[in-house]
């Protein structure tokens, strides 16, 4: 959630209608600096909206409880007990993360974390939260069994000589210490002496389950680093003017697939999903529950997907994939964060992003470029400065430099480059201004309350005599270093309104231990990317871009003639809506799109191609249907008309059943799931175009159920049908076209159709090579697949 919670933005609102109407007027016109002062009196301690903020932030705690470890390790052990592993990792993780520092229960969550690793066959994981456990203080008494597990895993990675050692040190243990009695004992005993066997024949267990590493073992892909814009390519130049503002251009010709830069964000903070608190405060009672969200699933700091999460000390949400991970996130930022958990999650990710921004950046950097800017607004051309900020002079060439760049001229990954991001505050309504400065006021009113303003101004600041007077400060005002770090906030909020970038991944849908891997893309974070900010909007772009944790990879994606403008798409696609919605959608960003894609659109009498295959058509006769609020029949004999309203009901109902189909599916009821999917496609073609995309969708949908059931003739006739609508909305090489080849790919390999997963394969690597670059995991999956095709003996290739 960007934004704030709905109830705080409401209160947001009735404060600012409550005020009298000149410091109205004074709000709307003032600069930061200056809204920021009027509006710190208006949310002092004891005030209506302080009182409202601070019940709010109650319904979303971030702190640890003990209840709460307890129920989660007991439903971890439930889903253990029925062979869920998967889910049980999970919850022994929540459990983790509200054990309170020290505590002797923490290791338990550790010890039983890594039962599930090991069922999973994720055994160097398994092996580190052994040592977890151990290192936290796990009881003697249960000991021996944890150690057999650390011998299994060893044999397991084919560390023989680590086992027998590890194998020595338990019979040492069980023999002094004498720990254990009765049948548990005899069992432990036999498993003892089953690996001592193991051991002396060095034999080794199946190979392991290939660690979830990501992206990480990519090989570097071979190009010439761009002088003047860090992470970019040679073929790329930065340019300016007044009508595009910065942007790259081609310098040179651009190959489909060719890497043009990659930009480390300087900033992310996970998105937390709807309903991330899971401490649901109705009445007195306490309830948990045991869904997963992105906040259990990737560090929150490198984006990582987790297997076996660190928790924080201080707090129950914050989770990452190592104790450096942890560490380095605490001495860089959440030392400052932690206690401000649930008012974070109240005022949205945009804010929490402001204050990480200012934290990563440093105070000093921060006053110095504050009070820049401050020196750009007292100069005659101030409005044009205004629109252009921090307009330095080049040293080397005695002309304006390119905003953001340095005193070299070149454009870096750095804080300066993010502060020159224009913030629009001239275009923002009144409205929503009001409602970021509250927001950012609250931060700072909850960072001198909880005397975390040192913190914020750096140990630099505090050498200065700036902590210590932080601290004592009691008026309604903020301190002048607070003040700078609030003004530099606030212009980052509104800054990202247009200038936030999403970061996305392929999330796996289901359990993935199918054949056929089901993927869909996923917001996972928001982040400030200074270099990638530079591109401008086409609805039609010509560059693809892939993430791999807090990474951005900018490809081309088709043929880029020199000195063509380099498009990103910042949402709304040519292939997805038309024309007066992408405008409508754009209109965030404060300009009117006037890409190409839209030009010919506008000046087109036709509707576009996505409205007509989009479309309802007629229930009687299947014509298409024309009209705004009443539709009609485009068939002059039939000539039948309904209301959008009705047939846009019908379509919410049908998709609600598409819904409870595929939770049948994940009940294990299969046929029943085809049974109401085959239904509903019947249903549909009496009033949606063939074309349309939900008809394409439930013919993926049914070739998802018939792969479960190892049908996969069936699947693939599903699945083609499914690729051909989507060819035909996102054209044929589309990474949409790639993600759907690579699933058709899976399902005729597993049905052991050689020469069509071949080709099938080949189409695929083809286009998620350009779009996600040769060493994705996809096309690595890819590769495999077509290796273990092409070995198989002659004979069987020619009848196949």
């Amino acid at each position: 959630m960007a934004l704030p919670v709905e109830e705080w933005r409401r209160c947001a609102a009735r404060c600012r209608a409550a005020l009298g109407p000149v410091l109205r007027e004074r709000l709307e016109v003032a600069p930061l600096g200056e809204a920021l002062r009027l509006g710190c009196g208006l949310l002092r301690p004891g005030a209506e909206e302080a009182a409202a903020l601070q019940r709010l932030c109650l319904r979303a705690s971030t702190g640890k409880e003990p209840a709460a470890a307890r129920w989660y390790r007991q439903e971890g052990n439930r889903r253990f007990g029925r062979g869920c592993y998967g889910d049980a990792a999970l919850l022994y993780s929540q459990a983790a993360s509200h054990e309170l520092p020290g505590s002797p229960e923490v290791s338990l969550c550790f010890a039983n974390r890594s039962a599930a690793l090991f069922h999973l066959g994720h055994f160097e994981v398994c092996l580190e939260d052994i040592a977890r456990a151990q290192s936290h203080g796990y009881p003697d008494r249960l000991l021996p069994k944890v150690l057999l597990r650390k011998v299994e895993c060893l044999l397991c990675l084919g560390r023989v000589q680590d086992a027998a050692d590890a194998l020595a040190a338990v019979e040492n243990k069980i023999a002094v210490d004498g720990i254990m009695t009765g049948p548990e004992h005899q069992t432990l005993l036999k498993k003892l002496n089953q690996l001592k066997l193991k051991v002396r024949e060095g034999e080794s267990c199946p190979e392991p389950a290939r660690e979830a590493c990501g992206d990480a073992q990519r090989e570097s892909e071979i190009w010439e680093e761009n002088d003047s814009i860090s992470g970019a390519s040679s073929s790329l130049s930065l340019k300016f003017n007044a009508e595009k503002g910065r942007h790259l251009v081609a310098s040179q010709d651009i190959l489909p697939g060719q890497n043009l830069l990659k930009d480390e964000a300087f900033v992310s903070v996970l998105c937390p999903e709807e309903g991330e608190s899971r401490l649901l405060q109705d009445s007195s009672e306490m309830v948990w529950d045991a869904q997963v969200t992105n906040a259990d699933l990737y560090c929150h700091r490198c984006l990582k997907q987790l297997l076996a999460s660190v928790p924080c000390r201080g707090c129950s949400y914050a989770k990452y994939c190592s104790q450096n991970c942890a560490d380095t996130a605490w001495e860089q930022y959440h030392r400052t964060e932690c206690s401000l958990g649930g008012l974070l999650l109240t005022l949205g990710v945009f804010c929490h992003v402001a204050l990480r921004t200012v934290l990563l950046a440093g105070f000093s950097e921060v006053s110095r470029l504050v009070e820049q800017s401050h020196d750009d607004e007292d100069l005659p051309n101030a409005k044009a400065r205004c629109k252009h900020p921090s307009e330095a002079l080049d040293t080397r060439t005695g002309t304006r430099a390119i905003p953001g760049c340095n005193d070299n001229g070149q454009y870096q990954s750095s804080y300066r480059a993010v502060f020159n991001l224009l913030p629009h505050a001239e275009k923002h309504s009144p409205e929503h201004k009001f409602l970021c400065m509250l927001s950012v006021v609250a931060i700072c009113r909850k960072l001198q309350e909880a005397s975390l303003e040192a913190a914020v101004l750096n140990r630099e600041s505090s050498e200065k005599g700036y902590g210590p007077k932080a601290c004592e400060k009691t008026s309604d005002e903020l301190s002048p270093e607070l003040q700078i770090m609030a003004e530099a906030m606030l212009r980052h909020v509104l800054q990202l309104q247009c200038n936030a970038q999403a970061i996305t991944v392929m999330q796996e849908l289901g359990s993935g231990d199918g054949a056929v891997v089901n993927r869909k893309p996923v917001r996972l974070a928001t982040a400030f990317f200074p270099v990638l900010s530079l591109l401008n909007h086409s609805c039609s772009p010509n560059i693809s871009v892939s993430f791999s944790g807090t990474a951005a990879t900018v490809r081309a994606s088709q043929p880029i003639s020199s000195g063509q403008e380099i498009f990103h798409c910042y949402g709304p696609h040519r292939c997805r809506m038309k024309v007066a919605e992408r405008q409508q959608l754009l209109s965030q960003y404060f300009f009117e799109c006037r890409c190409q894609a839209c030009l010919e659109e506008l000046e087109s009498d036709n509707k576009s191609v996505v409205s007509m295959r989009n479309s309802f058509c007629c229930p009687s006769c299947q014509a298409s249907m024309q009209g705004e609020d009443v539709l009609c029949c485009s068939n002059e004999a039939c000539a039948r008309s309904v209301s959008r309203e009705s047939l846009s009901r019908h379509l919410r109902d049908l998709q609600r059943q598409i819904k409870q189909a595929l939770e049948l599916l994940r009940d294990s009821k299969a046929d029943e799931a085809i049974k109401m999917l085959l239904k509903c496609q019947m249903d549909a073609r009496n009033f949606l175009s063939p074309d349309h995309l939900l008809m394409g969708e439930m013919e993926d949908h049914l070739a998802q159920i018939y792969a479960t059931l190892g049908k996969w003739q069936e699947a693939a006739r599903h699945l083609e049908r499914s690729i051909q609508i989507v060819e035909m909305h996102h054209g044929p090489s589309s990474v949409e076209m790639g993600h759907e080849l690579f699933k058709l790919a899976q399902i005729l390999f597993n049905g052991f159709a050689v020469s069509e997963a071949l080709s099938t394969i080949q189409r695929a690597e083809k286009i998620l090579t350009v779009h996600c670059g040769p060493q994705s995991t996809q096309i690595r999956e890819l590769r495999e697949m077509k290796t273990c095709l092409l070995e198989l003996p002659r004979s069987i290739l020619q009848r196949t």
